[in-house]
């Protein structure tokens, strides 16, 4: 009987740090697996479309990381992250920041992924005569960019990533702040 007793306060004890540790994403697809073998299709579908929105959730937050810190006499408001589900364009990931320079002037860096739809952006990014027909063929490091005539900047980055520089600002401007995205980092999403 003691050891009962011993066994239970251990397990009240510990319940709120189970708590803590649990993964919303790993719930989400355990319920769909229970719902699924259990024959419950409509409950199976719908934790799998949660999962997904949590993984896509997630993935935001982490391109929100992956953007610059201001750069020498800029400022920058808090990145924002946003996560839109299957239903709308195929899902996306995506975040941004707005920079803003002593004069007044804008850039906004946003990364986005997790898209059939930006996938398709890909083959027509990646070949030469095509991306340069929507501006100059640039690099930034070892990427292969477009630059407009606006002086924005649109990388599709591993085939499954859109970074796109745009704003007010001038071309060196929005430049310097496509080099400043960890291209490296983002790759190995």
């Amino acid at each position: 009987m003691k050891a009962l007793r011993l066994l239970l306060t251990a397990a009240v004890l510990a319940a709120p740090f189970q708590a803590l540790a649990a993964d919303d994403i790993l719930d989400a697809i355990d319920a769909a697996r229970k719902a699924y073998q259990g024959g419950d299709m409509a409950t199976a579908k719908q934790s799998i479309d949660t999962a997904s929105q949590l993984i896509a959730q997630k993935n935001a937050e982490a391109f929100s990381l992956l953007l610059p810190k201001p750069l020498s006499g800029w400022t920058s408001e808090k990145a924002t992250s946003n996560a839109v589900g299957t239903a709308m364009f195929g899902g996306v990931s995506s975040a941004s920041r707005t920079y803003t320079s002593a004069k007044g002037d804008t850039v906004e860096v946003s990364i986005s992924g997790d898209s059939a739809m930006i996938m398709q952006f890909g083959p027509m990014l990646n070949n030469p005569v095509m991306a340069g027909a929507m501006g100059k063929l640039i690099r930034i490091g070892e990427q292969r960019a477009i630059q407009t005539n606006d002086g924005d900047v649109m990388m599709m980055v591993a085939n499954k990533f859109l970074v796109h520089v745009q704003g007010s600002a001038d071309a060196p401007s929005k430049l310097s702040y496509a080099q400043a995205v960890d291209i490296a980092k983002l790759s190995k999403m």
